[in-house]
């Protein structure tokens, strides 16, 4: 999509301080972060949300999750924990209408959030 934020980060339209990435994935540091660890993890493809995710998404998911632990541990946040997050929608936080996933560690994390 043409104005969404994250495809222009994942296009390398946008610069941000990237953390990794693949033909699937970007991996990139919050400009805002709620932790001294705070990476943002998004499909290359536009998907808008988890309710958007369709047949064959699976893969891509499990990406994710793989490079969000894969991130973590390089970090060093594996043994103490780490948070992993999608929001969906408006009131769940969702400020970017593109997948992402937010890994959160360093910092002891409530529960329940918000």
């Amino acid at each position: 999509m043409e104005d969404c934020i994250f495809c222009k980060i994942a296009h390398g339209q946008v610069e941000s301080q990237i953390v990794y990435q693949d033909e699937h994935l970007v991996a990139f540091d919050d400009i805002n972060p709620q932790a001294p660890m705070h990476v943002l993890i998004i499909p290359r493809v536009h998907i808008s949300s988890l309710l958007e995710l369709g047949d064959g998404d699976e893969e891509l998911v499990g990406r994710a999750h793989r490079l969000a632990a894969r991130i973590a541990r390089e970090r060093g946040y594996d043994r103490r924990g780490f948070r992993v997050v999608a929001n969906c929608g408006q009131d769940a936080g969702q400020s970017v209408p593109h997948l992402h996933f937010h890994v959160i560690g360093g910092r002891a994390l409530q529960w329940p959030p918000g």
